[in-house]
């Protein structure tokens, strides 16, 4: 590389881009259209830092392996940043063992660090903590140290192991103090606000009260019943029935959970499970049915009894029963719990990460814009969601800029 050119790659590893566009903004050379993207990226201009990758990535020429490896990870993390989550894994994989042929040790490590975040933000947890164990941050750049940090503290957030995920973020604090870069530093100070911020809603006896994460990891390891309204499972004593893909049967639980000690009327549980307002014997006996089902799914767990007006909820061994709802509810909680990050998202990255259809997800945001609750912004494939962030969800990763190498 020429001087301007590693004078610019240097800027934009200590977190300089406008510096960097000083040197390259008016070349059009492969080198610099590589780094006058990355530099873009920073910026938060990822349409345009997209497009000049690509045009650097046509400008190496075919000998140039490495180089338009590069081009590729850069490419895949504004894919990342941009919550384009289709983007082709193998073509990363691909670049990743290119970079690793050739020596370049320190992208293709950044390379399975954007593979890891990936899975973190599609909820593949057990991927993500195995591909992270197979990392050794020993001899990389604090700016990858603290990524590998913030990646450790967010799947140990998601397990609920708080002090894990204190322990990381205190790490990553360092690494990132080490770099120098202002936007990682940002990152570390933002992840650590989520555990002394709101992260759900305790319901019992007739009452509520907020929950940090550390609260919520002492409630889960309890001697309570809990019916975890977040991930719609019942716990107790380490067992756990999940309910996910029964809602009946979930807000079954959840209303006897809620009206504990005491039992439920039959009126209020069909409203609350059938949405009926006016009931007939065919929506009672429908109730009964589906009581039996709970009854059989919890009986390790606790009883369902009949009472002289409805039902009652009554645990086996747990002291008490509690319910766990999230810090914010109402219709289509499962998409805003994901825009709450405030980084803006395709339908068909929350889709993926929804695990549901594209046109489910659309119905939603269509919903939620016309309440007011979310924005679009850009047309067609490039048409993006966002909404301001709430109290209660891990923020995302920011993108380090690691130097590149020769």
């Amino acid at each position: 590389m020429d001087s301007l050119i590693t004078a610019a790659a240097r800027a934009l590893a200590a977190g300089d881009p406008l510096g960097a566009l000083k040197r390259v903004a008016l070349r059009n050379d492969a080198p610099a259209l590589a780094l006058r993207g990355i530099a873009m990226a920073q910026l938060g201009d990822l349409v345009r830092a997209k497009a000049l990758l690509r045009s650097a990535a046509r400008a190496f020429s075919p000998r140039e392996a490495v180089a338009r490896a590069r081009c590729l990870v850069a490419e895949a993390e504004i894919a990342l940043a941009s919550r384009d989550l289709s983007w082709l894994v193998k073509s990363l994989e691909a670049a990743r063992a290119t970079l690793e042929a050739h020596g370049d040790w320190l992208n293709a490590a950044h390379a399975r660090y954007l593979q890891v975040r990936r899975l973190l933000l599609i909820s593949r947890l057990e991927e993500a903590e195995h591909a992270l164990a197979q990392l050794d941050p020993t001899n990389l750049p604090p700016a990858l140290k603290a990524v590998h940090e913030l990646v450790a503290a967010g799947i140990a957030l998601r397990r609920l192991q708080t002090k894990a995920a204190r322990d990381a973020l205190a790490r990553a604090r360092i690494a990132a103090s080490q770099a120098g870069i202002p936007a990682l530093v940002a990152e570390v100070e933002s992840a650590t606000l989520v555990l002394n911020t709101p992260a759900a809603r305790l319901i019992a006896n007739g009452a509520e009260r907020t929950l940090l994460l550390e609260d919520v990891e002492a409630l889960q390891a309890s001697k309570a019943l809990v019916v975890d309204a977040c991930r719609y499972v019942v716990s107790a004593a380490g067992k756990a029935v999940p309910l996910a893909s029964r809602p009946v049967l979930f807000e079954l639980a959840r209303a006897l959970g809620e009206a504990w000690p005491g039992d439920v009327p039959r009126d209020v549980l069909l409203a609350r499970a059938f949405g009926a307002k006016l009931t007939d014997e065919s929506h009672r006996a429908r109730l009964r049915v589906e009581i039996g089902r709970l009854r059989r799914m919890l009986r390790s767990l606790a009883t369902v009894s009949a009472t002289k007006s409805g039902f009652l909820l009554a645990p086996c061994r747990a002291r008490e029963v509690v319910v766990l709802a999230r810090p914010v509810e109402g219709e289509h909680g499962a998409v805003l719990a994901f825009l709450t990050d405030g980084e803006s998202w395709s339908s068909s990255a929350l889709a993926l990460a929804l695990g549901t259809s594209q046109r489910t997800v659309q119905r939603a945001l269509d919903s939620l814009a016309a309440a007011g609750r979310v924005t679009a912004f850009g047309r067609g494939r490039a048409r993006r969601w966002m909404t301001p962030p709430l109290p209660g969800f891990t923020t995302t990763l920011l993108l380090p800029a690691p130097l590149p190498s020769d």
